[in-house]
């Protein structure tokens, strides 16, 4: 691990690691807070960016199985969930009326990047609709149902950030409750896992047993909400807090491993998704291979979800043998895809040469 870190200058890094649902090994690496003197150890919590899909999948599943909307249900237009005025008057393409809960989860409802990742280009937003402040995640609906879809919902595939922060507005619509306060309430307190915490932007407010992030390089860039300040960019680079259900979520390592655990089927811990639901989110589809939450399910039966931020890199592989193996690290690398693969490339060597000696036992 400690070479791993010094050849991709991780400052530090939460691990953990699960056999049939029982926790077998938890630990944090190398250091939480350089300036601080803060050691990285197995109850830090750090962001796990785009990992929160699956946090947000597990929510809609939720509400699915106690009937208060379907996979089918339309999202926008009269009919829809999110059917205000503001957003039917707000669309351009008609084909945004044919947008499901479905597509939004499986990142097919049409959104494309053609005017940039509308989630991480808030400064160029503010200056095209001139506006002071940034825009609410409301009103950046608006803005983005004015403009024409990439493709037809359900004829094409490309990640979408957006799609999954409007995700977080079906859940507040649906529950009339905080999406932050419905997770909690709904998927992570019956899951045993209360460490998560909404992302926040700045350092000064971090929370309690939150590491220090640090990003690939030490320029400063411009604040993300036109202040015309220069921060740092993992800290006011990008408004982290407004990703919501897209990337949002922080918390530990063996925290994460405890809300797979709950909706893993197997009967350690106890599921807080029906074996249906499980099913739903993980079968494998050879054309598509990118199923509801789940970044990768593989053809032999491993789930596979990864994030990643300027500020950290996630990774969670759940095996089909019942492991289940957990990374977070605290620092970025310009290389995020390459970086994506070498992680994977680390957990299969250090569960080839470590699985069998794990030791049984269960730490929760």
């Amino acid at each position: 691990m400690e070479r791993f870190m010094r050849k991709w200058e991780i400052k530090g890094i939460s691990f953990a690691v699960t056999r049939h649902d029982s926790l077998l090994y938890a630990k944090g690496y190398g250091m939480a807070d350089v300036s601080a003197g803060k050691t990285m150890d197995a109850s830090t919590i750090m962001r796990m960016a785009s990992v929160s899909k699956l946090v947000t999948a597990v929510g809609i599943m939720k509400l699915c199985e106690n009937g208060k909307l379907s996979l089918d249900s339309k999202v926008f237009g009269e009919d829809g969930i999110l059917n205000d005025t503001v957003y039917t008057n707000a669309m351009r393409d008609p084909r945004m009326r044919d947008i499901t809960v479905d597509h939004l989860l499986r990142h097919k409802g049409g959104f494309t990047l053609g005017a940039g990742d509308p989630m991480f280009n808030t400064k160029d937003i503010m200056a095209v609709k001139r506006l002071t402040t940034p825009p609410t995640n409301e009103e950046l609906t608006k803005i983005v149902l004015g403009r024409r879809l990439g493709f037809t919902p359900g004829a094409g595939r490309r990640y979408s950030n957006f799609g999954y922060m409007l995700l977080s507005l079906v859940i507040e619509r649906v529950t009339d409750m905080n999406y932050w306060d419905y997770i909690r309430e709904a998927v992570l307190e019956p899951a045993g896992a209360y460490q998560f915490r909404p992302a926040t932007n700045y350092y000064a407010d971090r929370h309690d047993k939150e590491t220090r992030y640090y990003p690939p390089d030490n320029e400063l860039v411009e604040e993300f909400n036109g202040s015309g300040n220069m921060v740092e960019r993992v800290y006011g680079g990008s408004n982290v807090n407004g990703l919501m259900g897209a990337g949002g979520w922080v918390a530990s390592a063996a925290d994460l491993a405890r809300l797979v655990a709950a909706i893993d089927g197997e009967p350690g811990v106890k599921n807080i998704l029906s074996d249906e639901s499980i099913s739903t989110m993980t079968s494998y589809d050879e054309k598509e291979n990118m199923s509801r939450g789940w970044g990768e399910i593989s053809p032999d039966g491993r789930w596979r979800r990864t994030g990643t931020l300027s500020s950290t890199h996630a990774l969670v592989e759940r095996y089909p043998q019942g492991d289940c193996w957990v990374i977070l690290t605290n620092s970025g690398v310009w290389t995020g895809h390459h970086f994506s693969r070498d992680l994977q490339r680390l957990i299969e060597r250090l569960r080839s040469r470590y699985g069998n000696e794990l030791p049984r036992r269960n730490l929760w």
